[in-house]
């Protein structure tokens, strides 16, 4: 469960990975909305994006047993790089399972962190298909990239940044793509 505790405690523990993102005043978003309007530039951390926080935090609470097993995610890129650098960070195998689609540059980055990169499918729901697949014939411990209370509390650390930064903040905007941060 989602509970205030858990995530003091997962931001504490991605603090050991992550940069800290300041919260940066938009003077043309403040003015064209008339609000003050802050981004939290996330693509500063040293993947990229956020999601490192939910790989990472979400890999600290496996077992060693479940670590010792190898670790495998199904990416278009941000998740496959957050997982690669956690996993080296633990010094454990992490395999990502990407699609054939996925910018090549997306695909050097996470093998660049470490981790064997499998290209399979065309899309992510292949690959995450095939992911499923290898972590059954391997006994890989999977790391689903939003669908995990684990990978949620650790991603959730940045609500608490920002309420930490900016304690009178009325709405946080999330963008959505898989949905995953929401």
């Amino acid at each position: 469960m989602l509970t205030l505790d858990a995530f003091e405690e997962a931001a504490a523990k991605v603090k050991e990975v992550t940069q800290e993102t300041k919260l940066i005043e938009s003077p043309y978003f403040s003015e064209i909305s008339r609000n003050r309007v802050f981004f939290k530039p996330e693509n500063m951390q040293r993947t990229g994006a956020y999601k490192v926080r939910g790989a990472y935090y979400k890999i600290s609470t496996l077992t060693d047993e479940e670590r010792a097993h190898g670790l495998i995610t199904a990416s278009a890129g941000n998740h496959a790089q957050g997982v690669a650098y956690a996993a080296q960070h633990y010094g454990v195998k992490a395999t990502i399972v990407m699609p054939t689609t996925t910018p090549l540059i997306k695909v050097e980055r996470t093998k660049t962190l470490g981790a064997d990169v499998v290209l399979a499918g065309n899309v992510y729901d292949e690959a995450y298909e095939h992911a499923l697949k290898l972590a059954e014939e391997n006994s890989y411990t999977f790391i689903h990239p939003f669908n995990d209370l684990g990978v949620a509390t650790g991603q959730g650390t940045i609500a608490m940044e920002i309420v930490q930064e900016l304690p009178l903040v009325d709405y946080i905007l999330v963008p959505i793509g898989g949905g995953g941060l929401a």
